[in-house]
C-alpha cells in the first residue's frame, strides 16, 4: 500500500511538470516550441457565430470553439460538432445573458437554481448580479446540466471555459469549476499565473495541477486592456508568444442584420472572423514565427492519461 502511494506521488510529480519537463514536452514537442490554441468563444449564441467558427475551422486558423448550450442556435452547432468529431469544441459555461433584447434562460428549473433567474425570467446580465443573488452550488448545478446536454447531443467535448468569467473570478466559484473538470475529466481554461496573482489567487494553478487537471501555460487576457485595432493587436500578440502552450480567445462572427441587432460589438466580431479566417498576413506570420497550431484535444488526452494512471496506481 505504501509503495503504491509513493508511485502515485512520483507519477503526479512527473505529470505536473516535475523534473523540469514542460507541458510542450509532455505533449511531444520541444520545450522551446510555441504552441497556440486559437479559440472562438460564444459559439451557438447566434447563426452568425456558428457560420464564422465553421468557416474559420475549415478554411482559416481557428483551432477550437466553445459552445453556449442554453442559446437559441445550440442545435445547429451541435449537429456540426457531432458530424465533425475531429474538430475541437468545448463548453462555454453560461450563467449570464448580457444583451438588451437577445436573452436566454438557464436549463435548470427555477425551483432548483432560483438565484440564476432575473426578474424577467432570464439569466442575469452581469457576473456581479449572479454573485449577489446566486451561489457556487447553483452555478455548479446549471453547469452540469449544460455539459450533460452537450454530451447527450453527441458533442465530443474537449474542455470547459466560462462565459464572461463567472466561474473564474471568485475562489468559491473556481472550486466549483475544478469539480466539473474532475467529474467530467475535461480540461479547464485557466488564466496565466500573473493574472491569478493580480486577482489574488496565486496558489490556484498549483492546487489544480495537483488534482491532475491540465491547462495551458499562458492565456491572453491582461493584454486585452489595449485591444483596439483587431489585426494589429493580434499580430503583436503572435510575434511575442512565449515558449509553451498559449490560448487566445476571440468572438468571430459573420456580418448579418441578426448580429448587428444583438450586439454593439458586431464590427469587432466581424473583423476577428476575417483576421482568423481569410487574412493572408496572419497565416504568413504564423508560418514565419514557426507557431504550432493545436486544439484542446491533445491536452485533454494528456489529462486522461494522468487520471487513468493515477487511478491504476
Amino acid at each position: 500500500m505504501k509503495s503504491k502511494s509513493i508511485l502515485a506521488a512520483l507519477f503526479l510529480l512527473i505529470s505536473c511538470g516535475g523534473f523540469s519537463q514542460t507541458l510542450a514536452e509532455r505533449l511531444g514537442y520541444k520545450g522551446t516550441d510555441r504552441l497556440l490554441i486559437i479559440n472562438c468563444d460564444d459559439v451557438g449564441m447566434c447563426h452568425s457565430s456558428n457560420l464564422a467558427v465553421i468557416d474559420g475551422m475549415e478554411n482559416g486558423v481557428i483551432t477550437s470553439g466553445t459552445i453556449m448550450v442554453p442559446c437559441p442556435w445550440f442545435n445547429e452547432i451541435a449537429e456540426y460538432a457531432r458530424s465533425h468529431p475531429e474538430k475541437n469544441f468545448g463548453i462555454h459555461l453560461t450563467h449570464t445573458a448580457e444583451w438588451k433584447f437577445y436573452r436566454w434562460r438557464p436549463l435548470s428549473s427555477h425551483e432548483s437554481v432560483r438565484g440564476l433567474y432575473d426578474k424577467e425570467g432570464y439569466m442575469w446580465r452581469s457576473v456581479e448580479e449572479v454573485y449577489a443573488t446566486s451561489s457556487p452550488e447553483e452555478a455548479l448545478a446549471e453547469a452540469r446540466a449544460q455539459i450533460r446536454k452537450a454530451l447527450d447531443a453527441g458533442i465530443p467535448v474537449t474542455h470547459l471555459d466560462s462565459h464572461m468569467g463567472t466561474m473564474q473570478y471568485r475562489p468559491d466559484y473556481l472550486q466549483a469549476y475544478a469539480l466539473l473538470a474532475l467529474e467530467f475529466n475535461l480540461l479547464l481554461r485557466m488564466a496565466a499565473q500573473s493574472t491569478m496573482e493580480k486577482f489574488g489567487f496565486p496558489s490556484i494553478r498549483k492546487e489544480f495541477q495537483e488534482k491532475g487537471i491540465v491547462f495551458t501555460d499562458w492565456f491572453i487576457y491582461d493584454e486585452l486592456e489595449n485591444y483596439n485595432d483587431v489585426k494589429a493587436f493580434w499580430i503583436n500578440i503572435i510575434k511575442n508568444l512565449k515558449p509553451g502552450v498559449t490560448e487566445l480567445f476571440m468572438h468571430a462572427s459573420k456580418e448579418s442584420d441578426e448580429l448587428k441587432a444583438i450586439t454593439g460589438s458586431w464590427h469587432e466580431r466581424i473583423r476577428e472572423a476575417e483576421v482568423f479566417t481569410s487574412d493572408p498576413d496572419i497565416r504568413k506570420l504564423l508560418q514565419d514565427e514557426k507557431i504550432i497550431l493545436i486544439g484542446y484535444r491533445p491536452l485533454m488526452e494528456l489529462q486522461r492519461k494522468i487520471t487513468g494512471l493515477n487511478q491504476k496506481l
